[in-house]
């Protein structure tokens, strides 16, 4: 038998190291090639490696909790040719014929020593009803006690959740955040969907929903607001030229803003199928490092969860994030007269540092004016 190294992949530059958080399979177990047999989890996301052959785990040189590097060697396996893989079947299906056989052999004894096997087994039976209610008993005993006196249940947090806290802070401390806030009227954007949805989705196969509207709007806004698609390096400012909008989507581990790459170029369609994509991934822990990495400009959406109003804190080293709001049906005047109108708070967190009152205000505004009237798109107004 050949010995295969188990070898964690290639880490970004960005990502430094990695935590084992579960293995799939115990040393003697036989795995096939592309069998997941071990979680890595980065600050950013859960990684599988699998099985790089058919074979059998040898050993296990970095337990759950260690951390590990690119590279790095963290078991091995033991690989089983085509030839021995057959022969193992071969022994599989060997014994479950023989018990299969055994059992059936078992059906054709007396009737007296069948009696005498039901009677004994009767008598197992009830031994082991007793012994399960005393066990049950017992069990209840401590469960009791445990909650009399335990308070508290004690876990240790993901490796995605202290890095979340850590960069949560980092961003507090190191960014000059301010928030300003303005408020949409969301009917036309809702008139837009009724009408258009069921055509879109026929022509598209992906729902319209509200999130493509708010990246055309950013993007749209963030050309004539270019401080805001910036970041600060030292002594310098770094203007991008491209619009790469990180989107927040929440997961089973916690917040993860996966971007959409050179979003200017994509077509609503394409913006609502990668966000879906985005978020299925990121449910079943499938989101790539690649995907995570970069980003100008974040939108997050607390409306979904049906917050009303909030203060978004920035994703360094962008300088600058959108937060959306439930819809709600509000009193508002226009032209004098009260009427109800569905409205949604926007709220834009920026670094003061770079960009002042002026700009954030305007950026805000333009959003707003091109999701009241989606029109100013066609004509870059």
């Amino acid at each position: 038998m050949n010995k295969i190294n188990i070898i964690v992949p290639d880490l970004p530059e960005s990502i430094n190291d990695a935590t084992v958080v579960k293995w799939h399979k115990k040393i003697g177990d036989i795995v096939h090639s592309d069998d997941n047999i071990v979680d890595i989890e980065t600050d950013k996301v859960t990684l599988e490696i699998v099985s790089p052959c058919d074979g059998k785990l040898k050993e296990i040189l970095e337990a759950v909790g260690q951390i590990v590097k690119s590279q790095q060697i963290i078991g091995y396996i033991s690989q089983i040719d085509h030839v021995q893989n057959n022969i193992l079947n071969e022994n599989i299906i060997e014994k479950k014929e023989k018990i299969l056989n055994e059992t059936k052999t078992n059906q054709h004894f007396t009737p007296s020593i069948r009696r005498s096997m039901k009677i004994d087994q009767t008598k197992n039976d009830l031994q082991d009803i007793k012994v399960g209610i005393e066990t049950k008993k017992i069990n209840k005993n401590i469960l009791d006690k445990e909650k009399n006196n335990t308070s508290e249940h004690r876990v240790k947090m993901s490796r995605l959740r202290q890095t979340i806290a850590e960069r949560l802070l980092y961003s507090k401390k190191t960014t000059a955040m301010l928030t300003t806030f303005n408020e949409v009227n969301m009917k036309p954007i809702i008139l837009l969907r009724k009408k258009y949805g069921e055509d879109f989705e026929k022509e598209h196969e992906i729902r319209l929903g509200f999130m493509s509207f708010f990246v055309k709007a950013v993007v749209q806004s963030l050309k004539k607001f270019p401080e805001i698609n910036a970041s600060i390096d030292k002594t310098d400012i770094i203007y991008y030229k491209n619009f790469d909008i990180s989107i927040a989507i929440s997961t089973p581990k916690g917040l993860i803003t996966p971007v959409l790459r050179n979003a200017e170029n994509m077509s609503m369609s394409e913006i609502e199928k990668k966000i879906k994509e985005f978020s299925i991934k990121g449910f079943q822990n499938k989101i790539s490092i690649t995907e995570l990495i970069g980003g100008n400009f974040t939108i997050t959406n607390g409306g979904i969860f049906g917050s009303l109003i909030s203060t978004p804190i920035i994703n360094p080293p962008q300088t600058a994030i959108l937060g959306m709001h439930t819809i709600q049906d509000r009193p508002m005047v226009v032209n004098g007269k009260i009427t109800i109108l569905p409205m949604m708070y926007l709220a834009l967190s920026y670094d003061h540092r770079l960009i002042d009152g002026k700009e954030s205000v305007g950026f805000l505004v333009s959003i707003k004016n091109i999701l009241e009237d989606f029109t100013r798109i066609l004509i870059d107004i």
